[in-house]
Formats: structure tokens, C-alpha cells, sequence
């Protein structure tokens, strides 16, 4: 994992665009926004810093618990990570999630039995989703609202329904918007 400023940046920047990413947005986008505020908090888990990383692990159980925000600190999540309208997600930990990934409301991404999803890059996954046990979900590809996803997601694709089906092939994922670039980097 890079350092945790600059995924801090690049969750900031999913919210209000990469140009925009600076010290005053990073302030005024902590104190309005509950998600970005988890992110934030979530990042700095992994300081190198053990006064930063113990100060970050009791603010990051405090708000996982007030807002039932439960993405374990050590759950991989790339860069880029946004979290629509907060409230209620559950991860496990042994998910993986890759850049530019939005997690929307009502969000669960489990497994009774080892192994949770692998998750690729630019993929948005709707509200009340649930995606079950050790599967892939391919990049760009978009989960609608109310999905319950037991088999891999190919790439470049929706899914929706109980079960998740394809209905569609995309090119490109537009509900993944403000994508953080390695280009973004500094």
C-alpha cells in the first residue's frame, strides 16, 4: 500500500474532482461529509506512525459504530474509494477492492466460508447489494440496486436482480465518475 495521504487524496478527489484536491477541501469535506470522513479515518490505519495509526484505529471503530460503516481497517481498498450517501456496509475483511470503486447504502460484501469478493477497477455497486462468498467482480462493470451476487461479474458488464444476471454489456462505466488516475498522482 502507498502512503496513506495520497489515498486520502484520491478518495477526496472521487467527491469533488482531482483539481480541486488541496488542504482546505480536505478540512471543509471531513466536517460535511460523514463518508469521506470514514475514508479519511480508515486510511490513516495504515500510518507507519504509531501515535497517528492508534489515534486513527479509535476514530475509525468510533465512526464505523455510529454510522454502521463496518469496513474492517485492514480490508485492501485501492485508491479512489467513494461511498455513496453512507450508512449501513458491511465488508469483510478478506475482500478485496480495487480503484475507483463506489459502495452505495445498505451495501454487503460477506462470506460464511473463507474468501470474500475480489473487486476490479471503476466498478460502481448500487444500493442494498449484496455479493456472497468468493467471487470476481470485473472492472467497469456497474451492479443495479437490490442485486444479490453469488457468481462472478464479467467485466464490462450490468448486472441486477436475485440473482444477479447480465443484461447488458458497457464500454465504459459512467456511474463511476472523478476517477483517480496514476497520472493524478504526485
Amino acid at each position: 500500500m502507498g502512503m496513506p495521504l495520497e489515498y486520502i487524496k484520491s478518495d477526496l478527489g472521487r467527491y469533488i474532482g482531482q483539481d480541486n484536491v488541496n488542504i482546505k477541501n480536505i478540512v471543509n469535506y471531513y466536517i460535511r461529509s460523514i463518508s469521506f470522513r470514514f475514508s479519511f479515518w480508515f486510511r490513516l490505519c495504515q500510518s507507519k506512525n504509531k501515535i497517528i495509526k492508534v489515534i486513527a484505529i479509535f476514530n475509525h471503530r468510533r465512526l464505523s459504530r455510529k454510522y454502521m460503516l463496518d469496513i474492517p481497517r485492514n480490508t485492501k481498498i485501492g485508491y479512489g474509494l467513494y461511498i455513496g450517501h453512507g450508512g449501513s456496509i458491511v465488508v469483510n475483511p478478506t475482500t478485496v477492492i480495487g480503484d475507483n470503486v463506489n459502495l452505495s447504502q445498505f451495501t454487503t460484501i460477506g462470506s460464511n466460508y473463507g474468501k470474500a469478493a475480489t473487486i476490479g477497477d471503476n466498478v460502481y455497486i448500487g444500493p442494498s447489494v449484496c455479493i456472497v462468498e468468493d467471487v470476481v467482480i470485473g472492472n467497469e462493470s456497474k451492479i443495479g440496486a437490490g442485486s444479490v451476487v453469488t457468481k462472478d461479474v464479467d467485466s464490462n458488464s450490468v448486472y441486477v436482480g436475485v440473482p444477479a444476471k447480465k443484461v447488458k454489456t458497457i464500454e465504459y462505466n459512467d456511474l463511476v465518475v472523478r476517477r483517480y488516475t496514476s497520472k493524478d498522482k504526485k
